[in-house]
């Protein structure tokens, strides 16, 4: 039997650092210098022949890696095409239909039932229809024109759906290599948090909430409690008690998220009969996971999403709670 002295020098002196699979490594090194020469050789045929929509179809169209080499271009993450196509579809908008071909497309059981493609359909879309297609590179040579692309996407991924960047222009691909570095970063900071939105909204208020656990949930629910986002006044004597949920990907989670949030709101009708439970539940994710989000708007008293008109009307509702429990 090894003694933990032992053990704990085994993992000092025999540590690899790094793990790497060495086949693996080279596998995947072709697959990058794949994705590379195939960039190199779009440079020069645009080079030699112009900036063409038909180079980058052709390519897309004929070329395995073709789509990912644009998003490596451009800096637009895959999962971020595949939110864009989903909005594409969603959304009724004349300009936006008729640059990506929309009606070419788009089938009726699509319009009435929408969920997110895979990367496998979207990429058969690719092959077998020329509009798909299109549409696919108009967005990015066009897509940051559209008012409502201007309106719904944020700037920092607006700035990528950029002319310059397809053109190879230096500056803008030094552009790409920043966003591509900063992406975490950016999606790390606080202020990129609905959740932010609602804390300016109480302070502006002047409505005091904390966060955490509330107190009879621990003595008596301790393996099903969660953390609630915000708690008005406090956690000793809540009013109101609000769960935020903004989702922009879609997972198997969301089903497993709707549960707690129903047991979570029996379990506040039992211990906090007088408190409101009250959600913001908003994001392509849940529009598109509609029997999960079904199941989570159940659990509360009444929902808001983010909207600027559903704001407001979250503001009078919590103004209207607090004053009438004063």
């Amino acid at each position: 039997m090894k003694t933990v002295e032992d053990k704990f020098n085994t993992v000092i002196s025999k540590n690899t650092f790094y793990f790497y699979d060495r086949e693996f490594e080279e596998t995947y090194e072709g697959h990058v210098t794949s994705m590379k020469e195939t960039l190199l050789v779009l440079r020069n045929k645009i080079q030699t022949t112009g900036l063409r929509k038909e180079l980058f179809e052709e390519l897309i169209a004929e070329r395995e890696n073709g789509l990912r080499a644009i998003l490596a271009l451009t800096g637009f993450s895959n999962e971020s095409l595949k939110r864009l196509i989903t909005f594409i579809r969603i959304v009724e908008d004349d300009e936006l239909s008729k640059l990506v071909w929309k009606d070419k497309w788009m089938g009726q059981k699509d319009r009435d039932d929408v969920k997110e493609w895979s990367d496998s359909r979207i990429l058969t879309q690719i092959k077998i229809n020329e509009y798909f297609r299109k549409g696919i590179i108009n967005i990015f040579f066009e897509g940051s024109t559209l008012p409502i692309l201007s309106k719904a996407l944020p700037l920092f991924e607006l700035k990528k759906l950029s002319i310059s960047k397809l053109n190879f222009n230096i500056e803008a691909l030094i552009d790409t290599l920043i966003r591509y570095k900063e992406k975490g970063s950016y999606s790390g900071k606080k202020e990129n948090n609905p959740e932010t939105v609602i804390e300016s909204m109480l302070d502006e208020m002047g409505i005091t909430f904390e966060k955490g656990d509330l107190s009879e949930l621990i003595d008596n629910a301790p393996d099903t409690k969660r953390t609630m986002d915000f708690i008005i006044p406090n956690k000793r004597s809540p009013k109101v008690i609000i769960e935020s949920s903004y989702l922009v990907t879609t997972s198997s989670g969301q089903g497993d998220k709707s549960k707690t949030e129903i047991s979570i709101d029996s379990l506040i009708k039992k211990h906090y009969p007088e408190a409101r439970f009250l959600g913001l539940v908003d994001g392509i994710g849940w529009y598109v996971r509609k029997n999960d989000l079904r199941r989570m708007v159940t659990a509360y008293e009444d929902v808001f999403t983010f909207h600027r008109e559903e704001l407001e009307r979250f503001k009078t509702k919590i103004e209207e709670v607090v004053n009438n429990s004063d």
